[in-house]
């Protein structure tokens, strides 16, 4: 009998042994070749990008992973526990691996095998940090030893708190949402310390199935699960009794990211994408969590944006009505129909199907089966009778663009238009840009590429290479400033032939009406836009001192040294030309067209700034008599690239563009203005660039596909109302300030027209102050008094020949 005993408890021994050796092997071949688990000390995770404009407001987000990592100080314990409680509620206490989880795990599968049961796991929060940084999620007995003994030794290494950081932040919950932040953000528009109890245990429910209680997908399933994790989190005594109650009644509220709380840019933050992945590469851009701060004003964008909308379809209206967009036979499936046809459309337009047209009116119909009805007064542009009828433009089975016409709340028999009412319109085919700059520091204030981002993201402020024509004449009148021309110098408006080479006709270059006005001041060359007279001024100067003055403001590249370039027909983008005009607004001095005030990175540090220069004592605002401490004053480090003197003549003289010639339109501002039109050859290209002493803006309209815009469409009649209607905005509540006048610079009264002293016989519409500069005043007459503000002081109407029109064209 002992004989036995002694052989059973040695077969056990050797068993116990052999099952030992056993473990022992199976770990050594399985983990043999474990991925270095101290990576995760380092662990840099894919997290969003994000702009924001000038006031703070998030612009748009670049990511692969929609992840916001915040470090588990900043996370909610209530938080915590609920994820304790729905996926490891021994976390705190285990090595890794809670051995009684996996019992149970074993027992319930048991049970369930070869029922409808769910097989449920045994995994921890540190074993899903394992499966989740260092393994796949293959489920294979090699994987989950691998995973064991990874958990483990992880938690021999790192702290409980280092690796709920790493879970919270990487774990997937579903709505494009990787972490707890961004979770918050996607599920409630909430901070994850702004979350309620019950929104917390959701968030706690997904990471077993993410698909599967999805709340906008199975809100049933969601909020059963959702409320099992409250339940847990009552037993684990994370939560009281009242509370739960309180969360457990409670529906699940979704609510995503209201569009009003982000800034709509498309063009700008696309620009700002390109050249943010120009200089930080593809990884760094969408997984390297910048914080990029704009210049974006919001205001200022919108208000551009509308601008240029507006001017694109006042000019297509003028054009004329190209009919429905498609028409198809009309049915009682017209909405299921509808549904077929989708086109690049304004943001704010809807695709409609007419139902029927009477004189009055024409009734629409919209894909969700609603409808509205389009009046008579939203769709005669698009007639040219005297007495047209909306049958006359419009026919059941029609497909075309409309608009809602907004209700005014001034108006209480609009406040509810019923059914609603719409305006018929159209898909421009011309297209534009506009560009709001603050001339002092460069910042991009404002950047409309395009009439709609939804047909391109071809940026036309910035991509598009174009032909400036007068548009760049102003840097032409710069360079004869330069060498001691004034605004009154005389130079004759005569016709010019140049030779163009062998083989190829005269170059003569004529003015927009057709005539030649003789001697004529300067200014009045630039004002009326005058081709022929600009170049003989260009001979005047040489060709060469053209070229480099259009490079030295950076408004050309290398362009070719011949005379048609001083009409504007080399080649640049709207921002760039504005920038230049600029350059001339601040007084020569050199600035940079800036679209980013400020990037941050993961951490929060710098590592980009537009303004670099050192100021210790920067928050000071006020002075302060007592302690002698006052605001900072920093050094001005900007490059004068031409003397003040000069850039306040051509400042003053565009002031005339708007007096007296090609953009007299704006007059209506009432403010201190300036600015010059651009009409290229055939009215291909149409421009204004304009500007106070604080802001400038760029302007353009014409066709992608390069085409005439029409005989007398010109900078003046299409892209001035633009500048117009954005100033009438911006000027709206602010006070007029007038040019300032720098140093050295003498107002001289002179016959503008003749550019002398006045006589006795000079009518007083014809006298004004002329800017001169004071060690070259050729008239010899002393300075105006200091109470001369920089207006000139005539009248804006012109007394002599010329039409205030655009009298312009690159050829």
């Amino acid at each position: 009998m002992l004989r036995w005993i002694k052989f059973f408890i040695l077969s056990i021994f050797l068993a116990i042994v052999a099952g030992g050796i056993s473990i022992v092997g199976v770990l050594f071949y399985y983990t043999k070749d474990l991925p270095d688990y101290n990576q995760l000390s380092n662990y840099q995770p894919a997290i969003v990008s994000r702009l924001y404009a000038a006031d703070g407001k998030l612009m748009e987000e670049y990511a692969k992973e929609n992840r916001l990592y915040v470090s588990i100080h900043a996370i909610p314990q209530q938080l915590i526990h609920a994820f304790l409680a729905a996926e490891d509620k021994n976390f705190f206490q285990h090595s890794g691996i809670d051995m009684y989880s996996i019992f149970r795990a074993g027992v319930t599968n048991i049970m369930n095998y070869g029922r409808e049961g769910q097989m449920v796991g045994g995994s921890t929060i540190t074993q899903q940090v394992v499966k989740n940084f260092l393994l796949s999620n293959e489920r294979t007995l090699e994987r989950k030893v691998k995973e064991a003994v990874l958990a483990v030794r992880i938690t021999r290494s790192f702290s409980k708190e280092q690796i709920l950081e790493l879970y919270l932040n990487q774990i997937y919950l579903g709505n494009r949402s990787y972490g707890v932040a961004a979770a918050a953000l996607n599920y409630f528009n909430k901070s994850i310390n702004e979350l309620t109890p019950e929104e917390m245990a959701l968030l706690a429910s997904m990471p077993k199935a993410p698909s599967e209680f999805n709340p906008y997908r199975n809100y049933k399933r969601a909020k059963e699960r959702r409320d099992w994790v409250l339940s847990r989190m009552l037993d684990e005594k994370y939560i009281t009794k009242e509370a739960y109650q309180v969360a457990i009644e409670a529906p699940i509220r979704l609510r995503s990211r209201e569009q009003h709380e982000i800034v709509k840019a498309d063009f700008y933050a696309e620009e700002v994408r390109r050249r943010l992945l120009e200089k930080y590469g593809e990884k760094i851009l969408y997984e390297g969590g910048l914080s990029v701060h704009t210049n974006l004003d919001p205001t200022l964008q919108e208000q551009a944006t509308q601008a240029l909308i507006k001017g694109i379809i006042s000019f297509d209206h003028r054009k004329g009505w190209r009919g429905p967009l498609k028409h198809i036979p009309l049915s009682s499936s017209w909405a299921q129909e509808l549904q077929r046809y989708n086109y690049s459309i304004n943001n704010d337009w809807q695709i409609a199907i007419v139902l029927s047209v009477s004189q009055a009116d024409a009734t629409i119909g919209f894909k969700d089966k609603k409808t509205g009805i389009i009046p008579l007064s939203q769709m005669t542009w698009a007639s040219h009778e005297a007495n047209p009828s909306a049958a006359s433009i419009l026919h059941p089975g029609d497909i075309i663009a409309v608009s809602a016409v907004l209700p005014h709340a001034t108006s209480p028999s609009t406040l509810a238009l019923t059914p609603p009412v719409y305006t018929l319109q159209q898909i421009p085919e011309v297209n534009g840009a506009v560009v709001v700059m603050d001339p002092h520091t460069g910042q991009v204030k404002a950047l409309v590429g395009g009439f709609s981002s939804k047909d391109t993201q071809f940026n036309r402020a910035t991509q598009a290479m174009r032909q400036p024509g007068s548009a760049f004449k102003p840097f032409v009148y710069l360079a004869a400033m330069e060498k001691g021309f004034t605004p009154a110098t005389i130079v004759v408006d005569s016709p010019v032939e140049l030779d163009q080479g062998p083989g190829l006709p005269m170059w003569r270059p004529k003015n927009y009406s057709g005539e030649f006005f003789g001697p004529t001041p300067l200014r009045r060359g630039l004002e009326a836009s005058r081709n022929a007279m600009t170049v003989q001024l260009a001979q005047m100067l040489g060709v060469d001192s053209i070229v480099e003055i259009s490079k030295r403001f950076g408004v050309l590249d290398n362009p070719a040294a011949n005379y048609s370039m001083v009409l504007g027909a080399a080649e640049t983008t709207l921002l760039r030309i504005t920038s230049g005009y600029a350059m001339i607004i601040n007084g020569g001095k050199r600035v940079s067209p800036i679209l980013v005030e400020r990037i941050q990175d993961r951490k929060g540090a710098t590592i980009f700034r537009r303004d670099n220069r050192l100021c210790d004592e920067c928050s000071i605002k006020e002075v302060n008599q007592l302690t002698g401490v006052f605001p900072p004053v920093l050094a001005d480090d900007r490059q004068q690239i031409t003397d003040p003197q000069s850039a306040y003549q051509v400042i003053s003289m565009m002031e005339g563009v708007v007096k007296r010639g090609t953009a007299m339109a704006a007059l209506r501002l009432g403010k201190t203005v300036g600015g010059k039109t651009g009409t290229t050859n055939n009215s291909y290209d149409t421009w204004f660039i304009g500007f106070t002493p604080d802001i400038v803006v760029g302007t353009y309209i014409g066709y992608d596909i390069p085409k005439t815009l029409g005989k007398k469409e010109t900078g003046a009649s299409v892209s001035l109302p633009v500048f117009i209607d954005f100033m009438e905005h911006y000027l709206k509540d602010k006070s007029d300030i007038p040019f300032r006048i720098p140093e050295g610079i003498s107002l001289v009264r002179i016959d503008r027209l003749t550019g002398q002293v006045p006589g006795p016989d000079t009518p007083e519409s014809n006298i004004m102050y002329e800017a001169f500069k004071s060690k070259n005043n050729p008239l010899g007459e002393s300075t105006t008094p200091v109470n001369v503000t920089g207006h000139d002081s005539d009248s804006p109407v012109p007394s002599d020949n010329s039409l205030p029109h655009d009298t312009e064209g690159i050829y």
